[in-house]
This record gives structure tokens, sequence and C-alpha cells, in this order.
């Protein structure tokens, strides 16, 4: 086991995202996954049925309590719901940890189109989240919320990477699933040195519950087990393909991934 991700996230009663499938994520990966539960959701694959926010103060001593005793390699951020909890955990994390590389999910909108982030909290997570994210992993739709404008074509992902860029992060990996003419899954990571493009096929599946929230976890990983940027988001892309492909096909909707894919069954002596 290699790699401390603390995760400041919601979670997910039914297991495909949010905190089960983080820590699922940085488990498989040989990490190990601490957490601070901003929200708590009744979930399935159908969608979101309700939502509990936890409370800002338990949420700083969840972070307090983690990075005073065991500390972390890099903190993951994703669902956080309103502008006073944005403020809580940029706070938490000037205080604990200032110096802790910072993977950003801009979580908006669950997969089956219940908000996830009031419209007036975008302007706290640009503003005291984004501005210090070692890279951030926002989705199309994320996107045009983050930059005020469409993004429907991979010449129109290319312009919206550098603009999001210019919000502050050291780099942005611009997720292109939403792309659904493109025949390929394009991705982009841009960084003040450029952009390298990742190409995966896509796979015709409806389990797909979960996908960034996993990206974005192994992407933490793999930065927590020292690996560059780029290597990083090679693998993380590699683990969430293979989770696609061998995903259970639980529930009526948008299913969850296979998160263990990766992890050998125990063989007793």
């Amino acid at each position: 086991m290699q790699g401390r991700v603390l995760i400041v996230a919601g979670s997910d009663s039914g297991g495909g995202a949010g905190i089960q499938a983080d820590t699922k994520t940085v488990t498989a990966l040989q990490g190990f996954a601490m957490t601070a539960i901003t929200a708590l959701t009744a979930q399935n694959t159908c969608g979101v049925h309700g939502v509990h926010p936890v409370p800002g103060d338990f949420i700083r001593q969840q972070i307090q309590v983690c990075m005073t005793d065991i500390g972390a390699d890099v903190v993951k951020i994703g669902m956080l719901g309103d502008a006073p909890t944005i403020e809580t955990v940029a706070q938490a994390l000037e205080d604990f940890a200032p110096d802790v590389p910072l993977v950003v999910d801009p979580v908006m909108v669950a997969k089956g189109g219940h908000p996830l982030l009031a419209r007036e909290a975008v302007t706290a997570l640009k503003g005291r989240l984004i501005t210090r994210a070692t890279v951030i992993t926002p989705n199309l739709p994320e996107a045009e919320t983050l930059l005020g404008r469409e993004v429907r074509t991979l010449k129109d992902m290319e312009a919206a990477a550098d603009d999001l860029l210019a919000l502050g992060p050291k780099a942005v990996l611009l997720k292109g699933g939403h792309l659904a003419a493109e025949e390929k899954l394009v991705d982009l990571l841009i960084t003040a040195e450029g952009v390298t493009r990742f190409e995966s096929g896509r796979v015709a599946t409806t389990s797909t519950h979960g996908t960034g929230c996993t990206l974005a976890s192994a992407v933490a990983t793999g930065l927590a087990q020292g690996r560059d940027l780029t290597s990083a988001v090679s693998r993380a892309r590699e683990y969430v393909l293979g989770a696609i492909r061998t995903a259970p096909g639980y529930g009526q909707g948008h299913g969850p991934l296979d998160h263990a894919h990766t992890v050998r069954p125990f063989e007793r002596l």
C-alpha cells in the first residue's frame, strides 16, 4: 500500500459514485483512502432521491483529524454542494493541508440529472479551490458551466481547455465523453507546457455511473504514489476503461463500474 489520499466528497448510498467509488478506486490501485464526507445522498442507479448536507464544522473536523494524524499526499475534492461548504473546505485545507496537491473534480450534476452544486456556488468553487488545484477534471457540461458557454465539438474542447487553465489550476484534464458525435473517446490534458491528447474506443454500455469520481480518484492515487501527471492520467484512464468493460450490470439505470477488476481473489492456504 502506497500513497495517502484524503477524499472530500459526498456519499452515494448506491455505492457507484461519490465517496464509495473513490475509496474503492484508491484501494484497488493500492493506495490508502481517507474521507471527509460533505453530504449524504439517497441514491441508486436511477438517480438521486434525497440529499442531507453535513454540517460545516464536522466537515472541517474530519479534515483536521485526518491531516494532523495520518497526513495526505494528495487531497481529492468531489461533491461540495454549496458555497458555505466550499468555503469551509477551502479554509480547512489552508489550515491543515496548505502544501498538499489538490485534485478537483467539479461535481455539478449527477448522472441522472439531479443538481449537486448550487448555481450560486460556481463562483466560490472557481475562486477558492480551482485557483489552487494541481489539476481539475471537468466533463463538458461542467466546463460549460465554469466558462459560461457551450462546448460541443473537439475544436470547442481545445479552446475550452485553454480558458479553463486560465482560471488558475496548474493543469486541466477535460473529459470528452459527452461528444457523442466523436467515434473515439478523446480527453485533453493541458498544462503550461502544452496539450496531451488521450484517445480510446467507446464501450457500448449503460454502466457509467461514477466514472468521473473514479477517474479523478485514480489520478489522485497516481500522484500520491509519485507518478507524474501524464502517467497518472494514463493509468487512471486504463483503470476506468477496465472497470467499465467488466461492469456487473447491476440496477435499472446507469449501473456501477467494477472497481475491483484489478484485485486478485484471496486464496486460502
